[in-house]
C-alpha cells in the first residue's frame, strides 16, 4: 500500500553509520589519542545484528557505503522526500554499546550523539534525534541522557533488544526515571550486543537465524517490563518497539493474562491484565510488519486488539518493502491517520511540542 496522505512521522529510519575516523573530531582528546594510537579507529564498528553485506541489511537502490556528506541527501531523496514526511526519527546502532570497555562504550556514544547532532538534525528540521547509551553501564547511560535532555530534538534513548539483562531489572529504574523526567520515550531496537547467544538453546550457525530469532527477545522483554513493574514505578514512561515485528504480540499478550491469573500473589505490583498494561506503555513498529498478506495483516491487528499501539516506520534503509509500497496492505482505512502521525504524537511529547511549535509558524508565516 502505498502512501495515502503528506505528514506522516517516520518513527525509525537509520543514517549510515559513521565511520571512526568521522567520529574522532567529536571525541576529547584523551580518548582521540587513544583510539588512534591503539588503531582502534581502523575497527568498523558495524553491529553484526546488520552485516552492511547482508541483503537484508539495505536496499538495493538504498544502498550506501559508510556514512559521507552527501548520504543526508539520499535521506531525503528516498524517505522525507519521497514519503512527504512531517518528521524522521534517526537512530545509529553503533557497535560501541558492545565493548566491554564501559568507559570508552560511553565515550563513542557521546560522539555518535555529537556527530547525529551536528551533521543531520542541525541540518535537517525535520529530522528527530535518538540519545545512543551504553546499556551495560546505566549509571554512564543515565549521564548522557542529563547532557542531551536539553536539546528538544532528542526524543527517545535507545536500546538494543538484546542486551547482557532483562530491560525490567531494577539497576535499569534510574535510566528509566532519567527519561520519564525529561519525556524522552524508551525504545528497544532489533540488535544484540551478542554477550550471550542469541537464542535460548544456544548459538545459531546462521545470520537467517538470529534475525528470526529476534521476535522471541522483544517478547521476554515485553513481559520482564510488565513483571518487574517498570510502568506501575513511571506511570508516564513509554517503550517503543523498534523492528519487532507484531505477529508474536497477540500470542504473548493472551499468555501473559493466562498466566497472570493464576501467578499474580508473586508479583502484587502487576495489579491489572498485563493486556492492559501493555496497551497502555508498549508501541511498536510496522516494519517489519510480519504477515504474509492483506487478510494475516487485518487478523493480527483485530487480535492485537488496538490500532493505538502501532507506529508508522520505513526502516531505512532496510529492506521490508520494495519501490512506494511503504504499508503493508491490509490496513484498516480508518487507522490510517492514527498509524501515520496521531499514535506518534501521543508517544513522543517532545514530538507534539515540535508539531504544535510548527503549526504556529505556519500560522504566523499565513498572516
Amino acid at each position: 500500500m502505498k502512501m495515502p496522505f503528506a505528514g506522516a512521522i517516520d518513527c525509525d529510519l537509520h543514517p549510515p553509520m559513521p565511520s571512526m575516523a568521522q567520529l574522532l573530531p567529536y571525541l576529547d582528546d584523551y580518548w582521540r589519542d587513544q583510539i588512534t594510537n591503539r588503531a582502534i579507529d581502523r575497527m568498523s564498528f558495524a553491529m553484526m545484528s546488520y552485516p552492511p553485506n547482508a541483503p537484508i541489511s539495505a536496499r538495493a537502490d538504498w544502498c550506501t557505503a559508510q556514512a559521507g556528506p552527501s548520504d543526508l541527501d539520499r535521506l531525503r531523496t528516498h524517505v522525507l522526500d519521497a514519503f512527504d514526511l512531517q518528521f524522521g526519527i534517526a537512530n545509529v546502532m553503533h557497535g560501541a554499546i558492545a565493548l566491554y570497555n564501559d568507559d570508552m562504550a560511553a565515550a563513542i556514544c557521546r560522539a555518535v550523539n555529537d556527530w547525529l547532532r551536528a551533521e543531520w538534525l542541525d541540518r535537517e528540521p525535520r529530522l528527530r534525534g535518538s540519545i545512543l547509551v551504553p546499556p551495560q553501564d546505566p549509571a554512564q547511560a543515565v549521564a548522557e541522557i542529563e547532557r542531551l535532555a536539553p536539546d528538544r530534538r532528542f526524543v527517545q534513548v535507545v536500546l538494543p533488544v538484546m542486551g547482557e539483562k532483562l530491560l525490567g531489572r531494577r539497576e535499569f529504574f534510574p535510566l528509566y526515571e532519567a527519561a520519564e523526567r525529561h519525556a524522552l520515550v524508551i525504545a528497544v531496537h532489533a540488535g544484540s550486543t551478542y554477550r550471550y547467544a542469541p537464542t535460548i538453546v544456544g548459538w545459531p550457525s546462521y545470520q537467517f537465524e538470529d534475525y528470526v530469532a529476534q521476535a522471541q527477545a522483544f517478547a521476554n522483554q515485553t513481559i520482564s517490563l510488565v513483571a518487574e513493574g517498570v510502568f506501575r514505578r513511571f506511570p508516564r514512561l513509554k517503550v517503543v518497539m523498534l523492528e519487532s515485528g507484531v505477529s508474536w504480540l497477540p500470542m504473548t499478550v493472551w499468555r501473559t493474562d493466562k498466566t497472570w491469573r493464576g501467578a499474580r500473589p508473586e508479583v502484587p505490583w502487576v495489579d491489572r491484565w498485563p493486556s492492559t498494561i501493555i496497551q497502555e506503555h508498549l508501541r511498536f513498529s510496522i516494519q517489519p510488519f510480519d504477515a504474509p498478506d492483506a487478510t494475516a495483516v487485518a487478523q493480527t491487528l483485530d487480535r492485537i486488539g488496538s490500532d493505538a499501539v502501532l507506529l508508522f516506520s520505513t526502516d531505512y534503509p532496510h529492506w521490508q518493502f520494495d519501490g512506494d509500497d511503504v504499508l503493508p496492505d491490509g490496513l484498516p482505512p480508518d487507522s490510517l491517520q492514527r498509524i501515520l502521525v496521531d499514535n506518534a504524537l501521543a508517544t513522543y511529547p517532545r514530538l507534539a511540542q515540535g508539531a504544535a511549535s510548527a503549526a504556529e509558524r505556519a500560522k504566523e508565516d499565513a498572516r
